[in-house]
Order: structure tokens, then C-alpha cells, then sequence
């Protein structure tokens, strides 16, 4: 074994079932490719340039919007290509760099989740101390924690597939670097790194989910004994709710379709593994824009401003 030499390059040949199908794939992905750049950058744009918006719910917002404007930039447009011109081949180097940042900015869309869960639990439970409890320097010790945990978290799990000797197949089918699809072209042992990687999985999504749940348990219980006057302050909860259980519920499906095959075909379970990172780039910003008045209305006003002043140059 010691003389078979381990891969350095990789073939991502998900989607190869389909065969000349392939690259009419390029369409649906291309058009969620546009909507997620389009709607999160005018999100960020409505956001950055309206003054009204500049307090901490919407900050968070917009903190999700460039999230979900970075992540498909990561794998959406080698994967493109890959449908178009059957440009399959990565790195080990450059496997392990975007696997980095798409695991890295998928935590931190559940961690966001968290951040805006606890916003509103000091808005609705604590309005006395909400912008006390909210300014940045009081806020970070919320903030700073989180994020070392997700990149020590990321970077453990990336570093230990790295670590790994691919001596038998390199061949990945998948259409971007996801943990399981590497570490199972290894030829040694995988067994720390799916226990790392399950870990991983309970240390920060599970964990934020649980903080979050009990966030919004604690919120509803004291609006429902506070009668109609909390019912309006609910609304955000919602949105996030929705957002939060849309995403959940793809992340747990992509998550499980690789522990429990059960016959899954292979173009299912790579369809749910890309959609866990790219449906909620497309859904998120739609979902915000139209549930919150605020954010809705000055979108308006800046299609309305964009409107007119297009009209004015061609006239």
C-alpha cells in the first residue's frame, strides 16, 4: 500500500447518470444562480442604503443576505460550467478550499439564525434593555464565541480530510467538494473523520437549532401572557421561523441521504445535497422581502427610483 501513491486531482461527476441529459441541467441552475445574486444583492443594496433600516434586526438580515450572496459563488459556477462544457476536474488543494468555505458559510447561515432568534427574544422579552443589550460591544460576547466555534469546527473536519490518502478511486459523485463525497474515495480508515464530522453536525447546527426553539418557546410564552399588545412582534418571529424550518428541513434530508441509502438513486441524493446550500440563497431573500413591511416597502421605493430614472435616460 505504501507505494500506491494518493490522488491530487478529482473528477466531480455528479449528475453522470443522466447521461446527454446533463447539460440541460445548466438551465435551472443558471436561472437560481440569477434569482440568489439578484435578490440578496438588492436585499443588501435596500438594506446598506436606507438609514431606517440600520438597526440590529435588519443588520442581521442583511448579514444573512451576504451570506447567502457568497456561498453558491463557491461551487455554483464550477458546477455550471461542469454541465456545459463537462469541466469536471478540482485539486485535491482547491477540494479542500471550497469545501472550507462552503462548510464554513453554511454554519454560519444557521449561527445568523441564531443571532436574529436571540434579537428577538431581547426585543419582545426584554424591551427596556433592547438597545443596551443589543449594542455591538454588549452583543459580541453572543458573536465571538460562535464564530471561533465555526471555524475551529470547519477547519478541524477540512484539515483531517486533507490528511487522508486517496489511493483507489478519484472519481467524486458530486458536483462540488462536500465532506462525505471526499472522505469516502479514502483508502485508510474514515472512521475519526465521520465521527468528527458528526460532531460538527451536533456542535453547530443541532445545537443552534436547540438554542433557538427555546428562544422562541420563551417568546411566545411571554407574548401569549402579555395578550394582543405582543401579537404584532410575533410577525418577524415568524419569518424567521419559516426561514429556519425550510432550511433545517433540507439540511436534515441531505444529511440523512448519506447515512441511510435505502436505493436512493444517486441524482436524488446529489440534487438534496446541492439544494441544502443553494435553495435557501433563492428562498431567503424572497421570504424577507415579502414578510417584512419594512424591507418590502423601501424595495418598492428603489425598483420605483430605478424605474424612473431609466425612463429619464431614454427619454
Amino acid at each position: 500500500m505504501e507505494n500506491v501513491s494518493s490522488h491530487k486531482h478529482f473528477i466531480l461527476d455528479g449528475f453522470s447518470e443522466l447521461g446527454v441529459l446533463r447539460p440541460v441541467l445548466f438551465i435551472p441552475y443558471f436561472i437560481m444562480f440569477v434569482v440568489s445574486l439578484s435578490a440578496n444583492s438588492l436585499l443588501l443594496y435596500v438594506v446598506i442604503s436606507q438609514r431606517s433600516l440600520h438597526s440590529p434586526m435588519y443588520i442581521l438580515i442583511a448579514g444573512m443576505a451576504c451570506v447567502d450572496l457568497s456561498l453558491p459563488l463557491f461551487f455554483v459556477p464550477h458546477m455550471l460550467l461542469s454541465f456545459l462544457f463537462d469541466w469536471r476536474g478540482i485539486s485535491l488543494i482547491g477540494c479542500l478550499i471550497q469545501m472550507h468555505f462552503i462548510h464554513l458559510l453554511g454554519a454560519f447561515q444557521s449561527t445568523l439564525l441564531l443571532w436574529m432568534a436571540l434579537d428577538r427574544y431581547f426585543a419582545i422579552c426584554m424591551p427596556l434593555y433592547y438597545h443596551e443589550r443589543m449594542a455591538l460591544t454588549r452583543f459580541l460576547k453572543f458573536i465571538i464565541p460562535l464564530v471561533l466555534r465555526n471555524v475551529f469546527m470547519v477547519s478541524l473536519v477540512v484539515s483531517l480530510a486533507g490528511k487522508l490518502s486517496f489511493c483507489f478511486r478519484n472519481v467524486m459523485n458530486h458536483c462540488f467538494c462536500e465532506h462525505m463525497a471526499l472522505v469516502e474515495l479514502a483508502c485508510g480508515s474514515i472512521a475519526i473523520n465521520n465521527l468528527v464530522g458528526l460532531l460538527a453536525v451536533v456542535v453547530i447546527p443541532v445545537a443552534d437549532f436547540i438554542v433557538i426553539t427555546a428562544s422562541y418557546i420563551v417568546i411566545f410564552s411571554s407574548v401569549l401572557s402579555s395578550g394582543k399588545s405582543g401579537i404584532k412582534a410575533l410577525h418577524t418571529c415568524v419569518t424567521h421561523i419559516v426561514v429556519m424550518s425550510v432550511s433545517l428541513t433540507i439540511i436534515l434530508t441531505a444529511f440523512l441521504s448519506y447515512r441511510i441509502r435505502n436505493g436512493l438513486p444517486e441524482p436524488i441524493r446529489i440534487f438534496f445535497s446541492t439544494m441544502y446550500l443553494f435553495f435557501p440563497s433563492c428562498f431567503n431573500p424572497i421570504i424577507y422581502g415579502i414578510r417584512t413591511a419594512e424591507i418590502r416597502q423601501q424595495i418598492m421605493n428603489t425598483l420605483k427610483c430605478f424605474r424612473f430614472v431609466r425612463t429619464v435616460t431614454h427619454s
